[in-house]
């Protein structure tokens, strides 16, 4: 007893049960303490178990609900930490603890989704994406798409052709998105498409094969993070005019509209691959090809597929908690492989225009997207208007889609209106549904969430 009430009065408790591998101790305190606690290097108490290969600690915390969507001062989450020690067993216990508490979180924010929607007008909106490079060989191969978007009570519709664009991949359909917000969960989201007519209830609870398959890709890649800086970013009116220079407004569709610069817009990017040999870097494209496409999706000849096996564990780790504790922010001591690490960033010039007469405010948009947000290039879309931008309705935006691709998304046309059609909201009769299809939603980002 002395000893818990000694680790009760000093900093990190928890965090020093994991380093000395103290679970006895850890089962007592970890009611009574903050489990999402960061210690000086941001480490929570998972990040530490899975770094110092504390399997028991690990499931111990998974079970008290230690969140695993959060990182530590060098931008790195408990899965991709745990991507690199190599263990299959947590890195898959990590995967589903993170998927079900994203559809927690989803379920919370649900009802004043729902409520937003219902208090916002019915209307039609048509948002136009042009995918751009600096690259000539790549600009002349990039997709364009515009999105049509129906809303009537708590129903949205977004028809598009463009299924996903991932890694410089996409993919071309007639795909209609719809979101009933009055229907039960399992229910609220289908997907049709509309050239097959086959329809999909889309689920957020993935088969055991499907997690299985998921660990395989990322014990077989790069663990990767790439995120847009805003620390540095700012608007600056947007001149125009060779001798007498003014500010630039133009017509953006049907709405009057103010030109800014974004200044300081970077995007980071960095991965690490100690985790990778030389022969997975040889074979990893291969093997992404394989897994993407779903090719375990059945058994060859009756046989399970063949997964990734555990790595063997990194050097064990020598040092103590007393020199862990005391090591400066930011400089926190090696406890797992030596990090084979690479990191970029590429700046961006990049304009939006804000417009005060478009009929929609910012935040409305945003109950409208984080509805359609599955889709990944429309979450990008959602995390720029989240920054604070000049005043008015971005109609035209700039955003980095990939180091070497840039969206330019248009709103142009927009309309309130009371005639929305009900049946658009519903499943055509003489659709056939096809559970087999895999449409890439994610609600959260795998490697480094």
């Amino acid at each position: 007893m002395p000893m818990i009430m000694a680790q009760e009065n000093e900093e990190y408790p928890l965090h020093r049960c994991i380093f000395q591998g103290d679970v006895k101790t850890l089962k007592i305190l970890i009611g009574t303490h903050d489990i999402a606690e960061k210690d000086k290097q941001g480490n929570t108490p998972l990040h530490l178990a899975v770094m110092l290969g504390r399997k028991a600690c690990v499931q111990l915390l998974l079970t008290h609900g230690a969140p695993v969507k959060v990182k530590n001062l060098a931008g790195w989450s408990p899965l991709a930490e745990a991507i690199s020690y190599g263990d299959r067993i947590t890195i898959s216990s990590l995967v589903r603890k993170l998927k079900q508490q994203a559809r927690e979180q989803m379920e919370e924010r649900r009802p004043n989704l729902v409520a937003a929607l219902h208090q916002m007008g019915d209307f039609y909106m048509e948002l136009k994406w042009d995918f751009q490079s600096w690259v000539p060989l790549v600009s002349r191969v990039l997709p364009s798409d515009i999105c049509k978007i129906h809303k009537s009570g708590a129903s949205i519709r977004m028809d598009t052709t463009l299924v996903d664009f991932n890694d410089m991949r996409w993919e071309r359909g007639d795909i209609s998105f719809i979101f009933n917000g009055d229907q039960k969960p399992s229910h609220s989201l289908t997907v049709l498409d509309n050239k097959a007519k086959l329809f999909q209830r889309v689920r957020y609870e993935e088969t055991e094969l499907e997690i299985e398959d998921e660990v395989d890709i990322l014990m077989s890649s790069d663990i990767m993070v790439a995120q847009m800086s805003t620390k540095s970013i700012t608007f600056s009116r947007a001149q125009t005019g060779w001798i007498f220079r003014e500010d630039k407004r133009e017509m953006v569709g049907a709405f009057h509209a103010d030109f800014y610069q974004i200044n300081g817009m970077v995007l980071e990017s960095r991965k690490r691959r100690e985790h990778l040999s030389e022969e997975d870097l040889q074979k990893n494209k291969a093997i992404m090809e394989s897994l993407t496409k779903g090719s375990s999706q059945g058994f060859k000849n009756g046989e399970p597929p063949v997964r990734r096996a555990s790595l063997n564990p990194p050097p064990k780790s020598n040092i103590t908690w007393d020199e862990y504790v005391v090591a400066p922010p930011g400089q926190c001591p090696l406890l797992g492989r030596n990090l084979v690490y690479k990191e970029s960033s590429k700046s961006f010039k990049a304009t939006v225009a804000m417009s005060p007469d478009f009929p929609l405010t910012v935040d409305m948009l945003l109950n409208v997207l984080e509805v359609i947000t599955p889709f990944k290039h429309l979450s990008k879309l959602r995390q720029f208007v989240l920054m604070k931008l000049p005043p008015g309705f971005p109609v035209k935006i700039d955003i980095p889609i990939l180091p070497t691709v840039t969206a330019k998304i248009t709103f142009q046309e927009f309309a309130f209106r009371n005639d929305i059609d009900p049946e658009l909201f519903q499943v055509p009769s003489d659709y056939f549904e096809d559970p087999m299809r895999n449409y890439d939603f994610q609600t959260y980002d795998a490697s480094t969430s």
